[in-house]
């Protein structure tokens, strides 16, 4: 037993003087790897993905998510389509002239949204969101927001669907 100074030991594994046995693998088997020199310093785990830093930006008053919901239950058209059907024929052309904050589209996996009543209840602010206003926001919500199930979120903002090019 080795003493580290504070009292404790910790026991000192000694190399076998033979080979081992090969010896079937259970699940109280012990595996050592002797492939060759090993670091003390134990690997740093992978992510899955590369998570950006956020920054979430203070809401104002009336403008959290839950807020966000009870509005988009309300019945109120968030579209900006006053009443007209959903459209299936949209251009990219058409989603660039609105990137405005007053009349702001996004195309998000295809479909075209109305993003402009959502802009203040955005939790990393309006900013952010208007960087794909007037454009396919897609590649900036995968990077931002991939568990995110913006359908559910933005239904009631649905404008149409981007045309086939």
């Amino acid at each position: 037993m080795a003493e580290d100074g504070g009292g404790f030991s910790f026991p000192v594994l000694h190399p076998p003087s033979e080979p081992p046995k090969k010896m079937p693998l259970t699940a109280f088997s012990t595996v050592t790897d002797r492939s060759g020199p090993q670091s003390s310093t134990p690997a740093a785990p992978v992510p899955l993905y590369e998570k950006p830093a956020r920054s979430k930006v203070p809401l104002e008053k009336g403008y959290t998510q839950v807020d966000w919901l009870r509005l988009a239950k309300s019945g109120a058209d968030l579209t900006g389509r006053d009443g007209q059907p959903l459209r299936r024929d949209i251009s990219l052309a058409e989603v660039r002239q609105h990137a405005s904050a007053e009349d702001a589209w996004m195309v998000l996996r295809g479909k075209v949204y109305n993003i402009g009543p959502y802009l203040r209840f955005h939790p990393g602010g309006a900013a952010v969101l208007m960087k794909a206003a007037g454009k396919d926001g897609t590649a900036l919500f995968q990077k931002y927001h991939p568990w995110v199930n913006a359908d559910a979120l933005l239904e009631k903002c649905l404008v149409g669907l981007l045309a086939q090019e």
